[in-house]
């Protein structure tokens, strides 16, 4: 029945432990499998601890495979992983470990992602089985649920949450399987029967003020201690998914924005086949980073599955309505990884992709290919039109990079940005009139060259007409109005896809386009249109814009990174209220108290391992022959008060070697030790060092046979104790030195009185003339 507690115990430790990464992962299937594999190796343990102990290794082994096999099946099963079981489990072998620390959270319980927990969990209860099952090793057979708790936190890191159910849960079963342990031999105990009543009493409460003082002694270091190194620990745990590379774009997606002008140069070519439920934009790449040169995606993808996170409501607002669109894509000439889908996707079946929170777009790390299907469903946010005249733009560190112009800003250019933006004060204002300008004023057309630096950008915005300005494709509208609106304080963004013009048909590259879109406060990024249509009258540039005198001081000059313009809003500008200063205490100053006392215990603790051994050598080591068998005789009566069992000091030496003899079974005698003793007590310079010898090897053999027999906390402790330092100070008695008065209490006590020695003493192994000496046996 104890083993049958403690298996039930280490199961359900392992399980525990292997499910507190569960709280990242998608559903109840990985915290499922991972008890499973925690009940199964541990169940093989014990009903394998009466056989052979060679033979449960190789069996759990084989178990282990097979359970893994099933899980990897069962979990592509569930998640609809598609391609041959061969195929998924090779991937899943060799993508273990990389995929855990690069997946999107909640993580979807994957063949990848559930096989290395499986079997790391099985092998900890293999090792809790053999230790803790069929050794009754309890405190050791602790230590891989503790390790796989650990892991599973390190895992979860920021994300998991809080759950104190678990840990209280996993601190109970520990002490259970620590209580059901198999108990200690039984023994005479220091406060058994042979204790006179009278001792029993005192002896009792001194145990008792030894304890309390040690608990109180733990109490005050650990309320001292704690709370200075807490305060330096932060808040959050770290991250470790920051330590490894998340799948990344290829050279053909770093500039997706250049290759709208191919695909205009290749109308007719068709780029995939599309069955949306409503037609509608299909996006295909987010550039949120401007260099000056370069429009690049600022994406950080997470391999994700089938199942992607709800994006969240906007600061301040409830989730906007969505629409939900349903597309079947098939790629037809459609290169690079990115994965066109109409924004925000929420579901992806078909095949593996990495997905981006920030921008909702997809990512495929293998690549797209000629044939390549996949199923997408989206949640469509549609922004409220009657909030929009009165909604703010945020501003700050958080929108940074959407207010980044990169390089130095041509004057032309900003000049121009703050011509549109004269005479409009409201964020939504703004963004119109800028939409506006660049519609009546600019020509779409489709056989420009690709390009949207600062340079193509100033002859778009400002160059001569008759020479080619002022004409461009949706690239330069897009790039312009997204750094226009910058400069006005507007945070933008670039988009790259498509427009599917029906329900179901072939998307070619004449269907590719760009446009920008500008982040409100409440209500998310908004799109905009700056490009001409049917309807739009086209006005000349000269006719309203003129150029803006020139600065008369040098400060009103633009800089190269345009200063954040300050919101109109009373809530904009509340952030920009300084922050309050920190607390009074350094950040390093809790770390540097911990360390200096932790250093301070550290070599208090390594003194007395120092003097210990000094200590022993001193004894074992002396020059008299009784010398070194008193430190034989004084070692064994440390080394049986270190095991928790000092013998009564009313015992003579004979009955302290049987007290010994009693500890524990098959421990070598110390019979030949206590009558030396008894011999260097009657007379010391009878003593020679064949006697010596014999007594230093006896108190050794015992001593290690004592201390392996011990639990493992004391065995971890045996030479840290200072114990042996205070119960008897000094080194070893002068050579020929009479015993001490304390010898009887010390566990050697003459049977009669000494006698003393005739002067000038006797060669050893001759007795005086009239005393008989001890028996002896060499």
């Amino acid at each position: 029945m104890r083993r049958v507690v403690s298996a039930t115990c280490y199961a359900g430790l392992l399980a525990l432990a292997g499910g507190a990464a569960g709280r990242i992962y998608h559903g109840q299937l990985f915290a499922l499998l991972v008890a499973g594999a925690a009940v199964g190796s541990v169940g093989l343990a014990l009903l394998l601890v009466r056989g052979p102990q060679w033979t449960v290794a190789p069996l759990s082994v084989v178990c282990m495979v097979g359970y893994a096999g099933f899980c990897v099946w069962y979990s592509a099963k569930a998640a609809g992983v598609t391609g041959g079981y061969g195929s998924v489990l090779a991937d899943a072998i060799r993508n273990a470990g990389p995929r855990l620390l690069t997946a999107l959270i909640p993580v979807e319980a994957q063949p990848d992602t559930v096989l290395l927990p499986v079997v790391l969990v099985w092998l900890c209860g293999l090792v809790c089985g053999e230790l803790g099952v069929r050794a009754a090793r309890a405190p050791l057979a602790l230590v891989p649920p503790v390790l796989v708790y650990l892991g599973a936190l390190i895992l979860a890191g920021p994300h998991g949450g809080v759950e104190a159910w678990r840990a209280l849960a996993f601190v109970a079963l520990a002490g259970t399987a620590l209580a059901v342990a198999t108990p200690r031999a039984p023994g005479p105990q220091p406060l058994g029967p042979d204790l006179p009543a009278r001792k029993r009493a005192p002896l009792r409460n001194q145990l008792r003020a030894r304890a309390a003082g040690g608990l109180a002694l733990f109490v005050g270091l650990a309320a001292l201690v704690v709370p200075l190194v807490v305060a330096g620990i932060p808040h959050r745990p770290a991250d470790p998914r920051v330590a490894v590379s998340p799948p990344q774009t290829d050279t053909l997606d770093q500039d997706p924005l250049a290759r709208i002008s191919g695909w205009m140069q290749n109308p007719t070519q068709p780029l995939f086949d599309a069955t949306v439920s409503q037609p509608g934009p299909i996006e295909l790449a987010v550039l949120s980073d401007f260099d000056g040169v370069t429009w690049s995606i600022g994406a950080t993808y997470r391999d994700a599955g089938r199942q992607l996170p709800q994006p969240s409501a906007p600061p301040g607002a409830e989730a906007p309505a969505s629409t939900r669109v349903t597309q079947h894509i098939v790629v037809r000439e459609l290169t690079g990884r990115l994965v066109p889908a109409v924004n925000t996707p929420r579901q992806v079946d078909g095949i593996r992709i990495a997905y981006d929170e920030g921008s909702g777009t997809l990512l495929r790390p293998d690549g797209l290919r000629p044939g390549t299907a996949y199923s997408v469903v989206s949640q469509v946010a549609h922004a409220n039109p009657n909030e929009l005249p009165v909604a703010d733009v945020p501003s700050g560190q958080a929108v940074a990079r959407y207010l980044g112009t990169g390089g130095k800003v041509p004057d032309d250019i900003a000049k121009l940005a703050a011509s549109i933006e004269e005479g409009n004060g409201g964020a939504y204002q703004r963004a119109y009139a800028l939409q506006q300008f660049l519609a009546e004023h600019y020509i779409f057309v489709t056989d420009i060259p690709s390009g949207h630096a600062y340079p193509n950008l100033r002859f778009f915005l400002l160059g001569p007409a008759n020479q080619g300005g002022q004409r461009g494709s949706s690239e330069q509208f897009a790039a312009a109005y997204a750094v226009l609106g910058r400069l006005m304080g507007l945070p933008t963004r670039v988009v790259v896809g498509f427009t599917a013009k029906g329900t179901k048909g072939t998307i070619h590259g004449a269907d590719a386009l760009a446009w920008p879109e500008v982040l409100f406060n409440g209500l998310g990024w908004v799109a905009f249109n700056p490009m001409p249509t049917q309807e739009t009258v086209r006005r000349p540039l000269e006719q309203d814009y003129q150029p803006l005198p020139e600065p008369s001081t040098p400060s009103a000059k633009p800089s190269s990174v345009p200063p954040q313009l300050p919101s109109k809003s009373a809530s904009a500008s509340a952030s920009a209220v300084p922050v309050a200063a920190g607390p009074w205490l350094a950040p390093w100053v809790p770390w540097a108290a911990g360390g200096t006392l932790l250093g301070l215990l550290l070599v208090a603790q390594v003194s007395v391992v120092v003097l210990r051994v000094d200590l022993s050598r001193r004894r074992l080591a002396a020059r008299a022959p009784s010398d070194r068998v008193r430190g034989a005789w004084l070692e064994l009566l440390d080394g049986l008060r270190l095991a928790g069992a000092p013998p009564p000091a009313h015992l003579t030496a004979t009955e302290v070697a049987d007290w010994a003899a009693a500890r524990r079974d098959r421990l070598p005698a110390v019979s030949r030790l206590a009558d030396l003793a008894n011999l260097v007590g009657f007379a010391p310079e009878w003593a020679d060092d064949d006697d010596a010898r014999a007594a230093t090897g006896e108190a050794r053999a015992y001593l290690r046979g004592l201390r392996r027999g011990q639990g493992l906390r004391r065995r971890l402790l045996w030479f840290l104790r200072p114990g042996p330092l205070r119960w008897r100070h000094g080194g070893p008695p002068a050579p020929g030195a009479a015993p001490p008065p304390s010898a009887a209490g010390r566990g050697v006590r003459p049977a009669t009185p000494p006698r003393a020695a005739p002067p000038g003493g006797a060669p050893p192994g001759v007795a005086p003339p009239g005393v008989a000496p001890p028996a002896r046996t060499r």
